[in-house]
């Protein structure tokens, strides 16, 4: 009875949901029931969840997705462009550390053969060239914001459209020497200069290792120097003498496509040419096919921009000097970037430089040298200038 008793009151403990679940089975067995159902739950769970993430995953399988397209090869892309530097030098567009409102030197450099390869020619901020007498052009080489220790030269003499480029820059005139009319317009306007003949003997050099007149030599140590000692004013008067620049943002107008240009002066025997070099964006300058070099480092020289202008010019005696008209404008052409354009050079008065235009607007010059050259209008710019496609 009382193993019976025992055995109903044992019976009681059970709970009633798990005898109609298990069927009475001993207590070993209702544990591992138990265990059983937990699984069997757990199955069913994870049997809902994936299926609920097969049709996620089946989604976009049945939305049909956009045609399958061939891609084109692309351009690299081109780098971002800097910022526009804070100062820039007026005459190249180069950039400064700082602001320069510093008179330029203007220096007469002889370009006689015997005076090839000229000194610091490569290191001016602009180079004009220009019929002197004879035959025979001068460079007119201004300095101002491009410091270097070599020599510039040789020196030569001075005249009175030499004078007016000069005075239109404000520059400080450097030269040796010069045309009656030249002299009498440095007194005539007392303008600030230094004349290895007359005044100023000491800020030159000889180079024993030429000729004269080919040897004369000065640096811009000691035109400082010169100009210090004799009090000249060495900042501008006025407005500061700017050319206009594109910067990394901007490109100027396009033209004709043209890989350089041949000039005659006059004799046949020197012919100047450039041929435009597209890793470096400069045209690089030949004299009857040779490179033209500058003595201080030996490279070719080069220039950003080149223009060919066409001004009046006349004869005065019969040494052959010359007076060119720089005051009424005119016809020109203007290389840069592997391509030409005829455009229009003006000035505004004898304080203005020669400026060049499209129709009405400033032609806009990319950063770097500039050379400037002048030919006689008769013939003009058909006979005197060759543009080589």
């Amino acid at each position: 009875m009382q193993d019976g008793s025992a055995s109903r009151a044992g019976a009681k403990k059970v709970p009633k949901r798990i005898r109609l679940v298990y069927d009475g089975n001993g207590g070993d067995e209702c544990m591992s029931g138990t265990m059983t159902g937990k699984w069997l739950l757990m199955a069913a769970a994870a049997s809902m969840l994936l299926s609920a993430c097969s049709q996620k995953a089946d989604a976009p399988v049945e939305t049909a997705g956009p045609p399958s397209v061939t891609a084109l090869p692309t351009a690299s892309p081109s780098p971002a462009p800097s910022a526009a530097p804070a100062f820039t030098a007026p005459l190249t567009g180069e950039a400064l550390q700082g602001p320069i409102d510093s008179r330029p030197y203007l220096v007469m450099i002889n370009n006689h053969a015997k005076a090839r390869p000229q000194s610091g020619l490569g290191s001016a901020d602009l180079l004009y060239e220009v019929l002197a007498e004879g035959e025979i052009t001068r460079f007119l080489a201004v300095f101002q914001s491009r410091a270097f220790d070599g020599a510039i030269g040789p020196v030569r003499s001075i005249r009175p459209y030499f004078i007016d480029v000069g005075k239109s820059q404000d520059a400080i005139l450097i030269h040796s020497g010069g045309s009656p009319d030249g002299y009498a317009m440095l007194s005539r306007e007392k303008l600030d200069h230094m004349d290895e003949i007359t005044n100023a003997g000491a800020y030159f050099w000889r180079d024993k290792s030429r000729k004269a007149p080919h040897n004369l030599y000065t640096s811009l140590e000691k035109l400082a120097a010169g100009a210090a000692k004799k009090k000249f004013e060495t900042a501008q008067t006025g407005a500061v003498r700017t050319l206009p620049f594109v910067s990394d943002l901007q490109q100027a107008p396009p033209g004709s496509p043209s890989s350089g240009l041949e000039v005659t002066f006059l004799l046949q025997s020197y012919k100047v040419s450039y041929r435009y070099d597209a890793e470096s964006l400069t045209y690089k300058r030949s004299i009857n096919g040779e490179p033209h070099v500058d003595l201080n480092d030996g490279k070719q020289l080069e220039a950003a921009n080149v223009v060919v202008l066409e001004a009046p010019h006349r004869v005065l005696d019969d040494v052959g000097r010359r007076e060119v008209d720089l005051d009424r404008g005119g016809r020109a052409k203007l290389f840069q970037r592997g391509q030409a354009r005829d455009i229009q050079w003006k000035r505004s008065g004898t304080d203005d430089p020669i400026r060049f235009y499209d129709s009405e607007t400033e032609a806009p010059l990319y950063p770097g040298q500039t050379h400037v050259l002048i030919v006689p209008d008769k013939p003009g710019l058909e006979q005197r200038l060759a543009v080589l496609p």
